[in-house]
């Protein structure tokens, strides 16, 4: 990457901040290209000639969001630390992810072009760092290793879906999100009765 391009990235990189900072805040229909354009200190042309319009840079903003999130998950994962205390910390991440992102932004995800988008990133990132979550849990016995990572898929799947249904984030209240997050990672460490030996 050139010098020209490094410059191009670092714009589109503050102005998308400064769009998240402000949507936020405000929500979408109060955050103006002009207000974007002056927290960012770059003319509302170059927003333009970035982004070609108001809604794509929302939902490029959004993409973003999900890639840093995903990328703060990938180096917590890869701390040598224990299971449970990665899952704390992991746990407690969502939640503060959930009381920085505003409604508004989340219903972005609703539209056609942006859930294609999710739906790679579910199979190209959000998948195999479940897996090695999950296999974490089974090597220090915290999650039952009778249980397949099939079967722990789906259960994801079933969380993914319930979420993903038309106006749910809207109507949920981010106590309700919170909530949500604790019964999905925590039901993922549920043991039967067999989980210490073989089953019977």
């Amino acid at each position: 990457m050139n010098g020209y391009q490094l410059r191009t990235e670092k714009k589109k990189e503050q102005i998308m901040k400064t769009a998240f900072d402000l949507i936020s805040k405000y929500g979408v229909d109060k955050t103006s290209i002009t207000e974007i354009s002056k927290q960012a200190r770059v003319s509302p042309v170059s927003i333009y000639n970035y982004f070609g319009s108001k809604e794509e840079l929302i939902r490029m903003t959004f993409i973003d969001y999900m890639s840093k999130i995903m990328n703060e998950y990938e180096k917590l994962l890869e701390e040598p630390i224990p299971f449970q205390e990665k899952l704390k910390l992991l746990l407690g991440s969502r939640m503060n992810s959930v009381d920085q992102i505003n409604v508004d932004l989340i219903q972005i995800s609703n539209e056609p072009s942006v859930r294609e988008h999710i739906e790679a990133f579910y199979k190209e990132r959000t998948i195999p760092f479940f897996v090695k979550l999950i296999e974490q849990g089974k090597q220090e016995g915290d999650i039952d290793p009778h249980i397949s990572i099939e079967a722990a898929l789906f259960y994801i799947q079933v969380f993914k879906d319930a979420l993903a249904r038309p106006g749910f984030i809207a109507q949920a209240s981010p106590a309700m999100l919170r909530d949500i997050d604790r019964l999905f990672y925590y039901g993922l460490i549920g043991r039967g009765e067999h989980s210490g030996g073989e089953r019977t």
